[in-house]
């Protein structure tokens, strides 16, 4: 394997623009090669090869391959420490922690699922009212729970941006883009909180084009 750093994936992904945010942040020059998972591409045995399971990111570094997106996260950290994304402070990573596992275990598919009732229906097997109503019901829960634990920091789990907030600045993204973002931007603190994701250097330079 070549020593050189690679991201497999397509900016269209929202983990895939997560480790983008951290490869920014972490000032790590890459090259990527666009895996369109809205085309199949990841179950193409080339891509099969690299991840059997055909998903997206992977990551090429340090003559290494890493697969799943905490694990590359959390490897970039180790080698590449700043600036630090995961506190030091346990009450913090702690926080991080939890909101990283409610973000995959629960809210990507509610989050997503709202969002690709109008960017991506057939994405998502189609328009359906009530599955919609359910991914709604779904993601407030979510953020109500992470802006409950936030209390009256500026992120997640604390005073600086941390992986969580990575974990969930991307699928805010897709919401942003749709009639469901005055429900769920109506959340106590959730507006304040992606007023600050749009200060972040490294998340704004990764925005996908969806034109």
């Amino acid at each position: 394997m070549a020593d050189q750093t690679k991201l497999y994936g397509f900016d269209g992904s929202t983990y895939v623009r997560t480790v983008k945010t951290v490869l920014n942040d972490k000032g790590v020059d890459f090259d990527q090669a666009q895996i369109n998972v809205l085309e199949g591409e990841p179950r193409q045995p080339e891509h099969l090869a690299r991840h059997p399971f055909g998903k997206v990111p992977v990551l090429d570094i340090d003559g290494i391959r890493i697969r799943e997106t905490d694990a590359i996260c959390r490897y970039l950290e180790d080698t590449r420490p700043d600036p630090a994304l995961i506190p030091d402070k346990a009450r913090e990573k702690a926080l991080m922690n939890e909101a990283m596992s409610l973000i995959n275990a629960y809210g990507y598919d509610a989050l997503i699922g709202a969002a690709g009732y109008h960017l991506f229906p057939e994405f998502i097997g189609g328009p359906d009212d009530d599955a919609h109503a359910e991914c709604m019901k779904a993601a407030k829960t979510l953020l109500e729970l992470l802006m409950e634990n936030k209390g009256q920091a500026k992120w997640l789990a604390g005073d600086a941006p941390t992986l969580a907030d990575y974990f969930l600045a991307p699928i805010m993204f897709y919401i942003s883009l749709t009639p469901d973002k005055d429900a769920l931007l109506q959340v106590p603190g959730m507006a304040d909180w992606w007023q600050a994701m749009q200060g972040v250097a490294s998340f704004k330079a990764t925005e996908p084009d969806l034109g």
